[in-house]
């Protein structure tokens, strides 16, 4: 049976829905009227859970000409499709269609209320079910922290779907130890009693982002039960003898053998994941002839280097 819950934030008229097994968490669209510099219209697609049939609302922007190739921006966390709001226009206004979903937990998106109902399998379902639905194809992948973790794997999965992947600032790990930068980052989010969303975007770029902009970041999560996405992220990551590393593998047969462009890009100042495409060049073979480059900032390189990143995507998406 399904119930809707309503109750007081402090915005106004936030409300909670249990839908089969899973609590949803929604955020309501007061939340984002603040924002002034995401001049993009909502697109939402209903996609089913798999595992226990709860339907999930997805959010994604969708700009550019319907029949053109796709770029799919992935964004990773905390952030939501707002981290690519310099790059989405750039990238349509010559042609592309850009589709930059928000992941579940995460800006406009569901978000289930238990830490316990994600999982990176679930991430990767949730995902795989939009791209079915909104058939997308000839897509040249962009993606960065957890949108390539989640990102990659779909172009293992649906390779036919995908032309290209342009990657900054993620990987795709099969084991081993973390890097210490980011030890103590898993370590943060699972144990820190306050988790400020803004905040850590903004100390994960180079450039100080304005009040605005931590505000925007804030938007999706108006209160700490709306986080259980962004706490648990970090924990998922495999390294070590996390229960990922086998799909992980998986995904790295396909990349062993993939001969489609793959070009890295990855920001000069990221202490988390700088050197992280000495992984993919050479070992990939997509990788080999493409201009690999160093962007000009941190972990968050939208922020930072927005430029720089649309013109890595234009040199794919081109060939």
């Amino acid at each position: 049976m399904t119930a809707v819950d309503y109750y007081d934030t402090h915005y106004a008229n936030k409300y909670m829905a249990w839908r089969a097994a899973l609590k949803i968490l929604r955020t309501p669209d007061q939340a984002f009227e603040a924002i002034h510099d995401f001049p993009f219209a909502p697109n939402y697609a209903q996609i089913i859970d798999a595992y226990d049939g709860t339907p999930l609302r997805v959010h994604y922007v969708d700009e550019g000409p319907r029949g053109a190739p796709v770029v799919l921006m992935m964004h990773g966390e905390p952030s939501w499709s707002y981290l690519y709001r310099h790059m989405i226009g750039p990238v349509a206004a010559v042609g592309f269609r850009v589709v930059a979903p928000d992941l579940v937990g995460f800006g406009k998106s569901d978000k289930p209320a238990a830490k316990s109902d994600y999982s990176y399998a679930r991430h990767v379902a949730w995902m795989r079910s939009l791209l079915e639905q909104l058939d997308l194809t000839n897509i040249t992948l962009v993606c960065q922290d957890w949108g390539s973790l989640i990102g990659l794997r779909l172009a293992a999965e649906m390779p036919d779907r995908f032309s290209g992947v342009v990657l900054s600032n993620g990987g795709l790990p099969e084991g081993g130890e973390p890097p210490r930068a980011f030890a103590i980052w898993r370590a943060f989010s699972k144990w820190s009693p306050f988790f400020p969303i803004g905040k850590i975007v903004n100390a994960g770029t180079a450039r100080a982002l304005s009040p605005q902009e931590i505000a925007a970041y804030d938007a999706p999560f108006p209160h700490s039960r709306f986080k259980a996405g962004a706490r648990i992220f970090p924990s998922f990551v495999p390294f070590e003898n996390n229960i990922a590393i086998p799909d992980q593998k998986r995904a790295w047969q396909v990349f062993d053998r993939w001969e489609k462009p793959f070009l890295c890009c990855f920001g000069d100042k990221d202490a988390i994941t700088r050197g992280g495409e000495a992984r993919f060049i050479g070992r990939v073979p997509g990788t080999a002839g493409q201009p690999h480059t160093s962007l000009s900032g941190g972990h968050f390189i939208q922020e930072d280097d927005p430029q720089g990143f649309v013109n890595c995507i234009l040199e794919v998406a081109r060939t």
